[in-house]
């Protein structure tokens, strides 16, 4: 799902490190994609209440969605990644939970459980003082 918010991400580069040699010393390939949520005109209210909860550990004291890439050796290119994450961030979060839906446990697993208690209780009987009058 495209969502269109690359008119509404602030750039920003810098020097990345990693693999480039010489390149990686005088060029800014890594980026740094910064999108207000609040000041999306793309999302509704509620949308946007969504977002802030579930990419909370994303956002950071100004409001700001902050992704970085400086996996490519361009700058085009990691700018690509970034967008594309943030793409790939917000259509999971907007995505519907589906609801869990309550078990019982199965007379098999009862069973099971049941045998590894007791086996750990022989293990642990197994570990006591023997006293002389029994």
């Amino acid at each position: 799902m495209k969502t269109g918010i690359t008119k509404e991400i602030i750039f920003q580069t810098a020097r990345s490190g990693g693999k480039g040699g010489q390149n990686v010393n005088k060029v800014e390939t890594m980026v740094e994609g910064y999108w207000p949520i609040q000041a999306s005109a793309l999302f509704t209210a509620a949308q946007k209440a969504i977002l802030e909860r579930k990419l909370a550990a994303r956002i950071n004291s100004e409001g700001y969605l902050q992704v970085r890439s400086q996996v490519y050796r361009s700058q085009l290119a990691n700018k690509e990644e970034v967008v594309r994450k943030m793409e790939e961030m917000i259509t999971q979060a907007l995505k519907k939970e589906k609801k869990r839906v309550a078990t019982k446990p199965t007379a098999g697993s009862r069973e099971r459980r049941m045998e590894s208690k007791k086996r750990q209780g022989d293990i642990k009987a197994g570990r006591r003082r023997i006293d002389p009058g029994d």
